[in-house]
């Protein structure tokens, strides 16, 4: 069983480039199995940065091979340019393959989520605006059109003319925009086809070989927790499955494959767009998150809202994942605090509870019920054991897996590959450091 799946266990910019960076050494392949070019991972490599939108993050080692799964929506314009970047910087791109089976974003998806959001005015979700949400509704309306439609300029005319027969009267006359082309937009794709030709394969199978050959195969989501269709804050979500349970549908292997599910958390919490985010904060100690821990969003630049860690997340992430170990990020962004509260329950109408709410209603409700930890106050970006953290820093760490009720395996003290630390749990837990042999 050696499938590993990385998870966001918040809102996301957990720091899943840089884990997926860390783990990548032990890796053989590298899948990404939801999501589109709405999630961004930032990966720093001596002194270098890559920001990564479609791509899985394992593309920056040349012994992988990474994978863009079934449960990935496809914009294949970016998809190139993304790869043409990576090519320009001296990345090899030669071992990405892409899912037959993964959908298209169409120009009627851009325009359709860009307008739906304008017209909820102070209702709207907060998307990205790249036509991901509309990919989706497609996909499970059966309207959607896929990667091997590419490979058949026949099939692919039929059924953009069969969606546009019914998208351009909705653009139309709801929204008073001009129609598509249908002749236009096989031409556009077409030139795409080319260019993706000899990436497109059955990634499932190429998985399910590899996991039988016994390779070591890190599933690397999109988004997080927080943020899934089914599981997350509702209606204030992404458009498809972060949770582990989506990995395996959205990789196409099962979940006797699966070993170990990675759970990142920040040593705070953020989150990008609207919705519920319980523990935020705002003022100057808002402010000090957001500047240290350059919290902007990789994908649109937008400035993420922050707040302190909420424990209450972090045990439902924990169940609804089945969550065998936690990474920790941005530790060194809480140097600056004398104390740092912590969310470990919330009060609603008067009632304490430990666990996520079960309403909408009640999660807006919520008011965090916080234990305050003693700061540091010392830097701590050059750490390079976990023993030589601050007496603080460590009982920080031991509170939240304690708190969490998951081993904390590694910390990340600055956006650097060399800064992280690795922790052994010391129980001898089967963690992936181990189960791999590496570390």
């Amino acid at each position: 069983m050696p499938g590993t799946i990385l998870i966001g266990a918040q809102w996301g910019d957990e720091g899943k480039g840089k884990a997926t960076d860390l783990l990548a050494d032990r890796m053989d392949v590298v899948v990404r199995y939801q999501g589109g070019n709405n999630a961004g991972h930032t990966v720093v490599v001596g002194g270098r940065t890559f920001r990564l939108h479609l791509v899985p993050s394992g593309i920056l080692h040349p012994h992988i091979t990474t994978l863009i799964g079934d449960g990935v929506v496809v914009d294949p314009g970016v998809l190139l340019a993304e790869l043409a970047a990576l090519e320009a910087q001296g990345i090899s791109t030669a071992n990405l393959k892409v899912s037959a089976n993964a959908h298209l974003i169409m120009p009627w998806h851009k325009e359709r989520d860009k307008l739906a959001e304008r017209y909820l005015g102070n209702n709207r979700i907060g998307t990205t605006g790249r036509g991901i949400g509309p990919a989706y509704g497609d996909k499970v309306a059966r309207l959607g059109i896929r990667v091997q439609d590419l490979l058949d300029p026949k099939i692919l005319g039929q059924k953009v003319e069969v969606v546009l027969r019914e998208r351009n009267p909705l653009l139309a006359k709801v929204y008073n925009r001009l129609p598509f082309e249908a002749d236009a937009v096989v031409e556009e794709y077409m030139t795409y086809a080319e260019a993706l030709r000899p990436r497109i394969a059955d990634t499932s199978l190429a998985l399910w070989r590899a996991l039988r050959d016994g390779k070591q195969v890190l599933f690397e989501g999109a988004q997080a927790t927080m943020l899934d269709v089914d599981h997350g804050t509702y209606p204030f979500v992404t458009s498809s499955s972060p949770v582990s349970g989506g990995a395996l549908a959205g990789a196409g292997i099962g979940p006797g494959e699966i070993q170990g599910v990675v759970g990142l958390a920040k040593a705070y919490t953020t989150r990008v767009g609207s919705g519920p985010l319980p523990t935020e904060i705002d003022g100057p100690e808002a402010e000090v998150l957001s500047r240290r821990g350059d919290e902007f969003g990789t994908t649109t630049g937008r400035p993420r809202r922050c707040g302190w860690l909420d424990t209450v997340v972090l045990r439902y992430a924990a169940r609804v994942n089945g969550l065998t170990e936690l990474f920790l990020s941005k530790l060194d962004v809480l140097s600056s605090f004398e104390r740092i509260p912590v969310a470990t329950a919330y009060r609603i109408d008067g009632e304490v509870t430990q666990d996520w709410p079960m309403t909408q209603t009640e999660v807006h409700h919520a008011e965090p019920v916080y234990e305050l930890f003693e700061g540091w106050r010392e830097d701590i970006s050059g750490v390079t054991g976990f023993d030589g953290l601050p007496r603080a820093a460590r009982v920080y760490v031991e509170a939240i897996e304690k708190l969490s009720g998951v081993p904390v395996t590694a910390v990340f003290v600055g956006p650097g590959r060399e800064q992280t630390l690795l922790r052994d749990p010391g129980d001898g837990a089967d963690t992936v450091v181990r189960r791999t042999g590496k570390g």
